[in-house]
């Protein structure tokens, strides 16, 4: 008999809620972790970074933008160690909170770290001491890790990464961010808020790759307003530590002259890597793909009987919310069920201010793959609770199929983005089409009505602008 239905390596929010949904389905369960419960998302992460980005927005409101709505407060004094215990408070109620998930589903978590022998085999080291656990699945939700600029050392101190950049002691006179994604432009905003002179340094001509050039040129120059300065087009090729301020040696990437920069923090924020270290895969006969990522197929199955992959360790964009649906499909897939993820409707946020949230094709995707489209746009400006409140950065652009009406991506920048873009996602779901979305009655006043707005301006018949 094995000891266990499945055993699951790494509990980020792939992991444990892949371990939830087998417990749920009547399998019995261990989760292996070396570190903290809730992964990197909880601990050095999504989380953390969302405590500081509401502290820090908070702190930017009282300083600068209630005297003008008749709130008189004196100017706003930071204390820096009280913020990050706001935020290791929210870390400890989170990870607290995924214990208790554990225990209510009498799932075993095992400490360690946990090495794959073969099939149906887990050997898990802690303490100097091993011991081999038995199961009839094994799934891998080991996650990803900071991908290193070479030849620059993080020592999360002067040179960090963004685990180092969640817990600065001071807040640094002047941040230079290495790479232009949405993980370094939530993190400078943090530090910008707080005092820092933030510069960008991106090796492509654009932020925030991926997402649509329109929103993202938009995005752009609300950062700038806001005092971030970028060098687009640029390259970090090394740091010089030996002063008191660091010096960055900083290239056009097409080749040509050198100039140095000065800041007192270098954030390193180039991207993640798939994090397989040490978990056997190449003597377990795993195979991984050209970018070092398990490879799987439709069904989440290595190619070794028994083994499966999740998460940030498999293709597909690095987000939680993708690692948890992944985390479910695969557990009802081994349960015998129709485990399955609709990769086309995966919304993604940019967590700054104003937010960014897009679902679905971009305008680029779109021309690149050949297909006629219709788009509808309605700014922030015309949109009476935005206006009100004097939030008007900002539009929703919606992308619909010019045959059918499908609606086929949505974008949004602007307060609250985050938190609109789920109706499109869930009329995407669904196969909805843009005269679906624009024929929904949506409550007065809210910022939702521009999405509806958005919708009603594919068929060129927007009500208020």
């Amino acid at each position: 008999m094995m000891a266990y239905d499945l055993v699951i390596i790494g509990t980020g929010p792939g992991g444990y809620v892949c371990a939830v949904r087998a417990a749920q389905l009547g399998m019995k369960v261990a989760v292996v972790e070396k570190n903290e419960l809730g992964g990197t998302c909880l601990n050095v992460g999504c989380m953390p970074s969302k405590a500081l980005l509401h502290a820090s927005e908070m702190f930017e409101e009282a300083g600068h933008s209630f005297a003008k709505m008749g709130v008189v407060v004196p100017a706003p004094k930071l204390d820096l160690p009280s913020m990050m215990k706001f935020k290791q408070q929210g870390i400890d109620g989170n990870v607290k909170g995924v214990e208790f998930l554990m225990k209510k589903n009498k799932i075993d978590v095992i400490h360690g770290s946990g090495r794959i022998v073969s099939a149906g085999k887990v050997e898990v080291s802690a303490d100097g001491k091993t011991q081999t656990v038995e199961t009839r699945n094994i799934v891998i939700a080991t996650g990803s890790d900071i991908a290193r600029l070479k030849g620059i050392e993080i020592d999360e101190k002067r040179i960090v990464s963004s685990t180092g950049a969640l817990s600065l002691d001071k807040v640094p006179g002047r941040l230079l961010i290495v790479g232009a994604g949405v993980i370094g432009l939530e993190l400078g905003s943090v530090w910008q808020r707080l005092g820092a002179q933030v510069a960008v340094v991106e090796f492509l001509d654009r932020i925030l790759p991926g997402m649509d050039g329109e929103i993202a040129r938009q995005f752009q120059r609300l950062l700038e307003k806001q005092g971030f300065a970028f060098k687009l087009g640029s390259k970090v090729t090394s740091v010089d530590t030996s002063g008191k301020m660091l010096q960055v040696k900083v290239e056009p990437a097409a080749g040509g002259a050198a100039e140095t920069l000065e800041a007192d923090v270098v954030l390193v924020c180039i991207g993640r890597v798939p994090y397989t270290e040490g978990l056997g895969l190449k003597e377990a006969g795993v195979a991984l793909d050209s970018r070092g990522r398990v490879e799987i197929d439709g069904h989440f199955a290595t190619n070794v009987p028994g083994i499966y992959a999740i998460g940030d360790v498999v293709a597909g964009p690095m987000l939680a919310h993708k690692a948890e649906d992944e985390g479910v499909a695969c557990a009802e897939i081994l349960a015998g069920q129709a485990g399955h993820v609709n990769y086309d409707v995966i919304p993604g946020v940019v967590y700054t201010t104003p937010e960014v949230s897009a679902v679905g094709k971009t305008e680029e995707e779109l021309k690149q793959e050949g297909i006629a489209y219709t788009v509808g746009k309605f700014p922030f400006t015309a949109n009476g609770r935005s206006k009100v409140n004097q939030t008007t950065d900002g539009f929703v652009k919606v992308l619909a199929d010019a045959k059918t009406d499908r609606v086929l991506g949505v974008h949004i920048i602007g307060i609250e983005a985050g938190e609109m873009i789920h109706e499109a996602a869930v009329l995407m779901e669904f196969g909805g089409a843009a005269e679906d979305l624009a024929r929904t009655c949506h409550a007065h006043p809210t910022r939702s009505e521009a999405i509806k707005e958005a919708a009603l301006a594919v068929g060129k018949r927007a009500i208020h602008m």
